[in-house]
């Protein structure tokens, strides 16, 4: 199982040896919203998993969340219960001795202390470095290398601002699910329209973490478009987006190994 203890360069180191692989997963988007892909999500967990090491989710797990005290068991809304069946599962994997590793996204970038004890995860900063199967790999949502989006840039740094934060997590628990509704209803209309390449990573961003965390391999999502791209740094791997509820489903993810690093479908 990979070494969680940190160093001031954010960086875990694997065993050298390491029999089991990893598995890196982002962008579900789970709400109650999308039974099938969280029908995806379940079956994950319970039968894909278990021949992993770890799995590593790499943000944008939920399609929002406006903080842990959705899951207080006071809380009877059913997007409150839904959040909790979606922690518990998350937990069976320490259970049965798979690692799970927890990186916020710029959807669920609120997920703190209660949920990740709650299921069982190590939180991940973003960005994170692992070595394993003698690999130095740097992880990433991915929101923070579309630096040509400068409004989402501003808004990414308020929206981590701890006093920001303390301010909306201070609002009613229904204020807030009605702000992440907002969210949800927004983001759907932008999925219709399509994702702009204004959106996407920028080269120079994508070079300054190949080059500040010493490595040639990257893992990210947040894009929602997969891909293996050969960058001059070294190669970058993009996370795919799960949406098994649309009338083209997709999903996936990537399994690193002693082979190296491969994609796979769900």
């Amino acid at each position: 199982m990979i070494d969680t203890k940190t160093s001031s360069d954010r960086e875990a180191a694997g065993a050298a040896n390491q029999a089991r692989p990893l598995f890196f997963i982002a962008d579900l988007h789970l709400s109650e919203a999308i039974p099938k892909t969280v029908a995806a999500f379940e079956h994950f967990i319970d039968v894909t998993a278990n021949d992993a090491d770890s799995v590593f989710i790499l943000g944008d797990l939920f399609e929002f969340w406006i903080g842990d005290d959705i899951l207080d068991a006071s809380a009877t809304d059913p997007r409150a219960s839904f959040a909790r069946r979606m922690t518990h599962k998350l937990h069976t994997l320490t259970e049965r001795g798979i690692g799970l590793y927890v990186m916020r996204g710029n959807r669920d970038f609120l997920l703190g202390r209660r949920f990740m004890k709650d299921a069982g995860a190590m939180s991940l900063p973003d960005p994170f470095v692992i070595t394993a199967f003698g690999k130095r790999i740097v992880l990433a949502h991915g929101d923070g290398l579309c630096t040509a989006d400068r409004a989402y840039q501003r808004f990414r740094a308020f929206a981590r601002n701890a006093f920001a934060q303390r301010l909306f997590l201070a609002l009613p628990l229904e204020t807030r699910l009605g702000i992440g509704q907002r969210m949800r209803t927004k983001s759907e209309g932008a999925r219709v329209t399509g994702v702009s390449a204004k959106y996407d990573v920028t080269k120079k961003a994508v070079s300054d973490v190949f080059i500040r965390n010493h490595t040639d391999t990257l893992i990210h999502g947040h894009t929602h478009r997969p891909a293996m791209h050969r960058e001059v740094e070294g190669v970058r791997w993009v996370l795919p987006d799960w949406e098994l509820d649309a009338d083209t489903p997709r999903g996936g993810y990537l399994r690193l190994d002693k082979n190296g690093v491969s994609a796979l479908p769900l």
